[in-house]
């Protein structure tokens, strides 16, 4: 390794941001994959607002994803300082967009927390008309299933591009692993895009098809992170100022 890169920052330090970054990633697809299972309850009844509910998953659905809007948020504010040598530009449009993304996300979790506090009023009060409750709890959920496709569809669509170009271009991991990123982002953009005109809707095959390359490409990623780190070859290549700047950022 560059002994001038060395005295600027460890190879630990590399170390530890490969690690944080490919566990902060894992976390997201755990998180995000356990939210969607624990607000099956809310989701795919349409009468849960009158039934007896099961407040405790929606409620645990809520925690993990407000998990997961950190650990979204964390996985480009990680790996910034590293990959911004190679196009701060896009770099930092790849932290604004992985905020937002993650902002989407929390924001979607609002509404399901109000039909399950309505449900609690109902089932305290016996009060309320039936038919008006189904319908605002119908909307909240639609707003919900909105927000499902603005921030893991459209906005990660986009985010994922801008991160795989970056590794692309360092090579800090095996090239393969962004060109799943390359082609997953703008694969899972196009399929949001066509769901929100009202396609797909009753097709989830093509849901699960379009989510393989970019769900590749972050499992890869982390699992390469975690597992032997950023190369050492492309870290070396950075330039002496460059580097000075990463160790104040660390």
């Amino acid at each position: 390794m560059n002994p001038n890169w060395q005295s600027a920052m460890s190879e630990s330090s590399l170390r530890n941001i490969a690690i944080a970054a490919g566990t902060l990633y894992l976390i997201t697809h755990v998180t995000s994959i356990g939210a969607v299972i624990l607000y099956s309850p809310i989701l795919n009844n349409a009468n849960y607002v009158l039934g007896a509910g099961a407040d405790a998953l929606v409620i645990l659905g809520a925690i993990f994803d407000i998990v997961l809007t950190l650990a979204i948020a964390g996985t480009a504010v990680a790996l910034h300082p590293v990959v911004k040598q190679w196009g701060e530009g896009i770099a930092l449009g790849y932290v604004g967009l992985r905020i937002l993304e993650a902002g989407i996300i929390a924001v979607g979790v609002v509404p399901l927390l109000v039909v399950v506090t309505m449900r609690q009023y109902v089932a305290e009060t016996a009060i309320a008309d039936p038919e008006t409750l189904m319908t605002v709890s119908h909307s909240l959920v639609a707003f919900y299933n909105e927000t499902a496709l603005l921030g893991p569809g459209l906005v990660c669509g986009v985010n994922t591009v801008l991160m795989a170009y970056l590794m692309f271009k360092s090579r800090l991991v095996p090239r393969f692993i962004p060109v799943l990123g390359l082609v997953g982002g703008p694969v899972i953009f196009a399929y949001t895009v066509v769901r929100m005109f009202g396609h797909f809707e009753q097709m989830p095959d093509w849901m699960a098809i379009a989510v393989i390359p970019i769900f590749a490409w972050e499992v890869s990623l982390a699992l390469w992170l975690i597992g032997k780190g950023f190369r050492t070859t492309s870290v070396a290549s950075y330039p002496v100022r460059a580097a000075s700047e990463m160790r104040r950022a660390v």
